[in-house]
């Protein structure tokens, strides 16, 4: 079988939680230095290349790289040809037009003949072309924040998770852009070349996803109170029970989510549980 090459970021917000995804799938790297470009894995099939995340879409588009995992705002940032395969569920932000608190600006179409700051000058001209609005786009590196204090613009379009940010820099929402979230790509030949591989990774980070927000709960409970145990038990799907050779207990395993647990221990005990175990989950397959 054709090796898999993976682009990921080599650094940037997205980069630590890429890494902990793909070590709880079970790709762990196997890295030789901290500025190495391209790192084997535990599976021979499969090799990553680290660039940054702004260069992955291109990467992948042009066949450098399989599949590649970025955010959309890359992606449409770096208007690639790419096949999106999956929504990894974190990294969310959006792109946004911003502008000082005390400007009069309250639309896109207000902006015709002024200055905007951005990192993203592609979708940048393109949001203000199909507004029909006549800007100059100033391509700035970090602090895009601070463009409008400085005078260097009168606007920004940039990326914001929370909003405190452009707070802070006394900056107001005039319209979103975009939304973003970190995404697995391919490469569209490649797709079709390779399908049973990248199927086999989409699995492993599917079953990560899957995982995430759950817990293995198990614990002993006497026959007799086994339905009132299991009543409480708010799992996916019913229950699974174990006999418990020469005893009147039966031994009863659930899947549950992590946040209701804390409650569900106690009314558990104080309806017969015992010998109460609750584990982490890293995959599950459904």
């Amino acid at each position: 079988m054709a090796k898999i090459r993976l682009a990921i970021p080599n650094k940037g917000r997205i980069a630590e939680p890429i890494n902990d995804l793909m070590n709880k799938a079970g790709i762990h790297v196997q890295m030789a230095g901290a500025r190495q470009l391209i790192a084997k894995t535990i599976d021979p099939e499969i090799e990553v290349l680290f660039v940054r995340p702004i260069d992955i879409p291109e990467y992948v588009a042009k066949g450098v790289a399989d599949i590649g995992i970025t955010g959309l705002d890359m992606v449409a940032e770096r208007r690639a040809d790419v096949e999106r395969l999956l929504d990894l569920q974190f990294g969310s932000a959006r792109l946004v037009l911003a502008v000082p608190d005390k400007s009069p600006i309250t639309s896109a179409e207000d902006m015709h003949g002024m200055r905007v700051a951005t990192e993203f000058p592609n979708i940048c001209a393109d949001y203000f072309a199909k507004k029909a609005a006549d800007v100059t786009i100033i391509e700035v590196s970090g602090a895009c924040e601070a463009a409008p204090q400085l005078g260097v613009s009168d606007a920004i379009v940039d990326l914001t998770s929370s909003g405190t940010t452009l707070e802070i820099n006394k900056l107001r929402i005039v319209d979103e852009i975009l939304s973003s979230t970190t995404n697995v790509i391919a490469n569209k030949t490649s797709l079709s070349l390779k399908h049973e591989k990248i199927e086999e990774i989409l699995l492993a980070f599917e079953s990560v996803i899957a995982a995430k927000g759950q817990c293995y709960l198990m614990l002993n409970v006497d026959r007799s109170k086994l339905e009132d145990i299991k009543a409480l038990i708010p799992g996916l799907g019913g229950p699974t029970i174990m006999e418990i050779a020469g005893s009147q207990s039966v031994a009863l395993h659930a899947v549950v989510s992590t946040d209701k647990v804390y409650r569900l221990i106690n009314l558990l005990k104080r309806n017969g549980a015992k010998d109460i175990l609750v584990l982490d989950i890293t995959r599950m397959v459904r």
